[in-house]
């Protein structure tokens, strides 16, 4: 049954459904519904929730918490999501499971709680220390968001990897009607690596680092994060097979660019869309089809166009890569189309030149 629900409220409730029973953070706008919400919803379900005094104890303790096997997460945003990387660092070298949601916020520093994209690089790219990847899933409707949830756990146990849920303020904070997952159980000891606190030698477990075993940890981690690389590309097409100028963007940012695409058929204007629903890995795959592009075009809410590199390594270096970037206000399809009609005319600077 489909029900109005805020994203932030959608996916704390898809949380619980998917089995997460450990919640430990601290608030910060633009993300703090989940924490209200699961404040409430884990005792209902015999969980543990847990506000923490900083963002830096959040995550330690989801360290410990999904040691143990349970299903665990933390929330934050933009400078609380800073305070989060030395402990992703060490969960992703534990190959601990676990989910992170990052709700965007706008600026550098303190910033502001406007709706934003500019924690691509940190994310996609990883703010910590070390050679780790996390996956991230990039949500464009609330009902995505729940979604992406319930995949998001089990990957990271598939995986044994920290998932990172990256949405925007736009996203977390609308209402849309949302069809929630069925409430699924977990058991935290139907794994050989969690800790069960027992010490008999068939039963005892250490979760300590692949890094003690350091003749095969650079070779280990290739193979993984080249796995990962090969089978968990997302993404959506839109119309791409005969555009001659494809916009890429995800979140907030690809609604507007699929209304932008309608819009610009109407008109004659071959527009397509490709949707990232994976930033890492990003999808390189759905640049093959995109056989006719004269160029492709960055759409994302961010002054310096973050995701731009990503989408000229994708395609090859071999096209022109222009952007179309916003900051507190978000870009509207007249907007896109308007750019787009520069870049036909010749009167708009590629970021990235291509090699054809």
């Amino acid at each position: 049954m489909r029900q109005l629900m805020k994203g932030n409220d959608a996916i704390a409730e898809a949380a619980v459904r998917a089995g997460m029973r450990f919640f430990s953070g601290y608030p910060i706008t633009p993300q703090t519904e989940i924490l209200e919400y699961l404040s409430k919803r884990l005792p209902e379900v015999g969980g543990t929730f847990v506000q923490t005094e900083s963002e830096i104890s959040g995550i330690s303790m989801v360290y410990g918490a999904a040691a143990t096997g349970f299903r665990t997460m933390t929330s934050s945003s933009g400078p609380g999501f800073s305070l989060l990387q030395e402990g992703i660092s060490y969960i992703a070298s534990a190959e601990l499971p676990c989910v992170i949601v990052e709700v965007m916020r706008y600026g550098t520093g303190l910033g502001d709680i406007f709706q934003a994209q500019g924690d691509y690089l940190q994310v996609v790219k990883n703010g910590g220390h070390g050679d780790y990847r996390c996956l991230v899933y990039a949500p464009s409707s609330v009902q995505e968001a729940a979604d992406l949830m319930t995949l998001a756990f089990d990957k990271a146990e598939e995986h044994r990897n920290p998932v990172i849920l990256l949405s925007d303020a736009s996203i977390s904070q609308m209402m849309e009607p949302v069809e929630l997952p069925e409430m699924r159980e977990h058991d935290p000891d139907q794994y050989q690596w969690s800790l069960k606190g027992r010490r008999s030698p068939e039963d005892f477990r250490r979760v300590t680092s692949n890094m003690y075993y350091i003749d095969n940890y650079d070779r280990y981690i290739q193979e993984k994060y080249q796995r990962i690389e090969e089978q968990e590309q997302r993404w959506q097409a839109v119309e791409t097979e005969d555009a001659e100028y494809v916009l890429v963007a995800y979140g907030i940012s690809s609604r507007i660019c699929k209304e932008a695409v309608r819009l610009g058929r109407s008109q004659g204007i071959k527009l397509g869309l490709i949707r990232p629903i994976t930033l890492y890995p990003y999808p390189v795959k759905a640049f093959e089809a995109c056989r006719n592009a004269k160029c492709f075009i960055s759409c994302e809410l961010t002054p310096l166009a973050q995701m731009a590199e990503d989408v000229a390594l994708a395609e090859g270096m071999r096209k022109d890569v222009y952007a179309i970037t916003g900051g507190m206000e978000v870009f509207d399809s007249k907007d896109i189309l308007d750019e787009v009609a520069r870049i036909a005319a010749g009167e708009k600077k590629a970021v990235y030149k291509g090699n054809d």
